[in-house]
This record gives C-alpha cells, structure tokens and sequence, in this order.
C-alpha cells in the first residue's frame, strides 16, 4: 500500500486513531494498525503519533506510510470469462471471491487469477491493476477489468461521471408494498463501527431505484439499478428501508448465500467507442423468474 493523507470528516471526530484508520484503510486489520502507529508509521496534522487511542478531531490529516504491501501472486484459477478482446476482460465472479488481494486474504483472487496469463495496467495502486470497480466477496455477478491503460482510463471517468449501466437483483426480507421506487439517503460510515457504513446527513449522496419483480413467501424479489457507487451502497440502502438482503452477513441475518447478484452491465467500449453490454448467468439458488424478458434501460441514469 502506498502512503496515504486522510482528512477527518466531521462524523469521523473523536473516534480513536485507530479506529479512524481501520474504517478508512481497506484491508488492513486494527492489529496491523495499531502496530504500524506504535512504529511509528503514522503522522497526525505532521508529527509522528505513537497512541492508538489518540482522538480525532475533525479537519486533521492522517498520514499513513507503513509498508503494508500486499503481494500479488498470479494463480491458476478458474474464472468463467464472459467476455474478453485486447482492452477489456468481463468476468462472472462467484459469491465467497475476493477482488483483489489485501491484508488478511490469502491469494485465490480474481485479480490473481487474471494475472496468471494477462498483464493488467497499474495506475495508483499496485494491488489492484486493472480494477475499475468492485464488488463484494459475497455478491456474485459480472465485473469489467481493464487490460490496457487507455481502457483504464476510459472506464474509470465513466464510473466517476455516471456513464455505466449496472443492475443487479437481489431478494430482501419481508413484502415491499411499492411496485417500484427510489431509495434517496446519503451513506457514510458508522461513526461507532467504521468498518461499516450506514445512512447518515454527512454521509455522500447515494440514490438507487428498485422495482418489484416478484412477492414470494421467502421476501421480494427485485430489480436494482444503483445512480451512485458507494460502499455497500445497495446491502445499506435495503436495510434502511427495512427490507435488508436475503443473507447478507452484516447488514442482515448470515445465511448460506447472500442474494444480491450484479447482473448486467453497460457501458462505451474504450477501444471502439460502441456501447456494449454484458450479462452474467443467475445463480441457481435464486427464484426462478423470467429474467430474459426484462428489459434494458436506455441509458446510464446521470441524477
């Protein structure tokens, strides 16, 4: 990991060193933190700060430059491959895979696996190449990854400026009286458990619309289409709504699986400039639906 400057937003003061970090640095264990901080590793507004359980106050900055690096180690890994050409590679990630690798994995991610007979391109973090977007271990679903720089660059502005179409399904617990609707609730972390998030007024603008598929005993089966990308935007949202994923291991009740699946993706081809769109497989432990008849949107929603 490369050295980092974070600001202390105002929901994040009073929160213990420590903690503050451990919320901000994906991947990185408190222990680790707390053990880079007693090195020595971290500076508070510049100086050197040795407490774990100093108190942050809003405006400091934290910097972070303990070399906590994790290592890529390309792997033969069966990945089912969606899609591939000279720019971009489109992958069906099974639920239980990591993205990229990170303090407390131990290797087997998807990042991995590509490394093994591809080269990706490296931009500010060299644990992540090629990687664009993300989802969570426990969501399946298609991810894109670029494979040169051009691509690189093209996806990323277009996630930044709104440009990607994503759906996704999932099946919530209880019965969502709304046909359809738009969940509007910023997202931030939890200033008490900053590993993770929840909705807060000084959290960042998150918007997603759903529509009611189907009502079935378990819960409701919906159709998701996330305008913003924040962490564990759409596991946060349900919940706020009362109606948290079915299986999801934090914000709802663990089970088995967690139904929340990343369905289609699109967007313009950094190489020809067409728009293009990608879909991967339901899994088999969802209901049985007509998803073939539905739809694609137009276009990206911008608001």
């Amino acid at each position: 990991m490369n050295p980092m400057e974070l600001e202390v937003t105002p929901e994040e003061a009073g929160l213990r060193l420590d903690l503050f970090l451990a919320g901000r640095l994906e991947g990185v264990s408190r222990s680790a933190v707390k053990a880079a901080i007693k090195d020595g590793f971290v500076s508070v507004s510049g100086s050197v700060c040795r407490r774990p359980s100093r108190r942050m106050r809003a405006g400091e900055r934290v910097l972070w430059s303990a070399p906590v690096n994790p290592i890529l180690v390309p792997s033969s890994i069966p990945l089912s491959i969606i899609h591939e050409d000279e720019e971009i590679v489109v992958v069906d990630k099974p639920a239980g895979m990591v993205v990229h690798p990170g303090a407390g994995t131990d290797g087997g991610t998807l990042v991995e696996g590509l490394l093994a007979t591809r080269r990706l391109p490296v931009e500010d973090d060299p644990s992540r190449p090629g990687i664009v977007h993300r989802l969570d271990k426990e969501t399946s679903g298609v991810i894109v990854v670029a494979k040169t720089a051009r691509a690189l660059t093209s996806l990323k502005a277009q996630f930044a400026s709104r440009g990607v179409t994503k759906l996704y399904l999932a099946l919530v617990e209880g019965e969502i009286e709304e046909e359809e609707g738009l969940i509007d609730a910023p997202v931030g972390r939890d200033p008490v458990h900053p590993r993770v998030m929840t909705v807060t007024p000084r959290g960042r603008v998150a918007k997603t619309a759903f529509r009611v598929l189907q009502r079935l005993p378990a819960g409701t089966l919906l159709l998701l289409r996330p305008r913003t990308g924040r962490t564990h935007q759409l596991r946060v949202h349900l919940r706020y709504i009362g109606h948290p994923i079915v299986g999801d291991p934090l914000y709802g009740k663990e089970g088995e699986h967690m139904f929340l699946h990343a369905w289609r993706i699109g967007f313009t081809h950094p190489g020809s400039g067409e728009r293009v769109r990608f879909e991967a497989p339901i899994p088999p432990w969802f209901p049985a639906h007509p998803y073939a008849d539905l739809p694609w949107p137009e276009r990206a929603a911008r608001r």
